[in-house]
């Protein structure tokens, strides 16, 4: 099948002006349903009597499950048929909604909370339904719109409290089942199931994909995206209750700040993967580094106050970012985070051209791999040194090291669509 020619097959098929919308809607619920703990979970946390161990364990479970999955949905996505994958995905959401409205132990609400990693099999499966049906010389722009759904953590953010305000917490799965039910559908009805062989065409096996992980090409690109997506992961989880600590806020509110981050990073992946397509994926990626690494210097400074030595005395200096200077930080961090992503999303679909759905399940093991580690560290960090900026400490550090690693690709690794990057 000739990649330049998949708007429009010559059977018939969909088009990518078909498949795009829905694929991209099917990633903002699935990713709706990922961070539902994180904002209506401190509302189960005060009924239910949470511990913090348990409520961290909620917020965790989806990322351990989509980890777990992500490879083997992309191999299943390469031999049934990304439609296929996709679809159960989407049921199998469903049916979390619908458990979650019966459901009144812990144990209840973890299984729920497992059941969410179905999100990471749909982002596996939905990018090679994308790739499948991109031409070559836009694939990049187009797996930046496909990974633009990632905005769905935010979506949960702004519609969370609203429902919670006009209804009650029962009614929030019950109206992502509806939604999950209904675009199910719309994906049987207006999308062609296409057969297996013309979705998949690599000849290598599972086991010679796998090996090909751990070359020269591919590892660094796994490395930089796992720390900038799983960062983008961590961040959209555990920021909403940063702000509201910081600067004493309601959780809506804090989760409005929130929003500067996370539809941002979302977003600018269709820049990234349109800079890619024209100037190379190693040139974008540095240069997202280098402005996520700007703003996390500022991010990493805690409210302070400094006692310095003048001519006349001690002069008292107090710093303390303004929650306006916040929210443009963090603005400008998540679209240096969502560049970065989008240029390595192309980068690591054209090193696998045959089997895009197996380099998503990569990329998203990888992701998330790391964002369920973080999580874990911005609560130790916190914990050991007393001050609410560790995180931003941590993700500076770790950014860093991925900017060292960015520097040691190869110019000329063969994966981007438009210039190469040397």
């Amino acid at each position: 099948m000739d990649p330049d020619n998949n708007l429009q097959d010559s059977d018939g098929s969909v088009s990518l002006v078909v498949v795009l919308p829905l694929a991209v809607t099917g990633l903002v619920i699935a990713t709706g349903c990922w961070t539902l703990f994180a904002v209506g979970g401190p509302v189960l946390q005060q009924s239910l009597s949470f511990n913090n161990l348990q409520f961290g364990l909620l917020l965790a479970m989806p990322m351990a499950v989509a980890a777990a999955l992500a490879l083997p949905a992309g191999l299943a996505a390469s031999q049934f048929g990304a439609r296929r994958v996709m679809v159960g995905c989407l049921i199998g959401l469903a049916l979390c909604m619908l458990l979650l409205l019966l459901v009144e132990s812990f144990a209840g609400y973890l299984l729920v909370a497992a059941g969410m990693g179905l999100s990471g099999g749909f982002y596996s499966a939905g990018l090679q339904f994308v790739a499948g049906h991109a031409p070559r010389r836009h694939m990049g722009i187009s797996l930046g719109i496909f990974g633009a759904g990632l905005a769905g953590a935010g979506f949960s953010y702004y519609l969370l409290p609203l429902l919670l305000h006009a209804y009650s917490w029962q009614q929030v799965p019950l109206a992502y089942l509806v939604v999950l039910v209904v675009l199910a559908l719309l994906l049987v009805l207006l999308t062609e199931d296409v057969p297996a062989g013309r979705e998949s065409f690599t000849s290598l096996s599972p086991g010679q994909l796998v090996s090909h992980l751990a070359c020269r090409d591919t590892l660094p690109v796994l490395i930089c995206f796992g720390l900038l997506a799983g960062g983008f992961f961590a961040l959209a989880l555990w920021l909403p209750g940063h702000i509201t600590s910081q600067f004493v806020l309601t959780l809506e509110g804090g989760g409005k700040v929130a929003l500067w981050f996370v539809i941002p990073a979302a977003f600018a992946q269709i820049a990234g993967g349109g800079l890619t397509d024209c100037a190379g994926s190693q040139r974008v990626l540095i240069g997202s580094l280098l402005l996520g690494l700007l703003a996390l210097l500022v991010l990493s400074y805690p409210p302070m106050t400094l006692l310095v030595e003048g001519i006349h005395g001690l002069i008292r200096v107090d710093y303390r970012l303004p929650l306006p200077v916040e929210r443009w930080l963090i603005l400008l961090l998540g679209l240096a985070m969502g560049s970065g992503m989008g240029a390595l999303q192309a980068r690591m679909v054209l090193l696998y051209p045959g089997a895009p759905a197996f380099a998503a399940g990569a990329l998203l093991l990888s992701a998330c791999a790391c964002a369920f580690l973080l999580l874990v560290l911005f609560g130790a960090a916190m914990q050991w040194v007393g001050v609410r900026s560790t995180a931003f400490m941590v993700l500076f550090g770790l950014l860093f090291v991925s900017s060292l690693v960015a520097l040691n690709v190869p110019r000329t690794a063969g994966a981007d669509s438009g210039a190469t990057d040397g």
